[in-house]
């Protein structure tokens, strides 16, 4: 049995956005390596591990969130649109930052329980046959 090899890229190449047809240049700051678009944050799934470029997959990846990292450090949560594999990116300089905002503003907007309720019945939610 071998082990495969998996060539790892450490250099940006520039390409052309799929989703919104960017042309998206390897960045000046941010991050050493793009793995997104600046302009709409949608990825395209070519990775089985980080810069190996080996998925047969090649979905295009929708951003659907963001998280903070260790020391304030920003990452896209993308969600490839063919087969749902989620992976986290981090974010770079020159990012979109109205559409960064938007995704962390998401969860607010629509929040996963009834605010309505949480309103109406103080700090704790009333659930069917429960304490009132």
């Amino acid at each position: 049995m071998t082990r495969a090899t998996y060539t790892i890229s450490t250099q940006s190449q520039a390409f052309i956005c799929e989703h919104c047809g960017t042309g998206v240049l390897p960045p000046e700051f941010g991050t050493s390596h793009r793995n997104h678009c600046p302009r709409c944050l949608w990825s395209r799934h070519v990775d089985l591990r980080t810069g190996d470029r080996m998925s047969v997959c090649r979905g295009l990846m929708e951003p659907i969130g963001v998280w903070v990292q260790h020391k304030n450090e920003w990452s896209l949560i993308h969600r490839c649109v063919k087969c749902g594999y989620i992976r986290t990116n981090r974010i770079a300089g020159d990012d979109n930052p109205e559409l960064l905002m938007e995704l962390a503003g998401r969860p607010l907007r629509h929040p996963a329980f009834p605010l309505a309720e949480y309103r109406e019945h103080g700090t704790h939610c009333r659930q069917e046959g429960g304490p009132r």
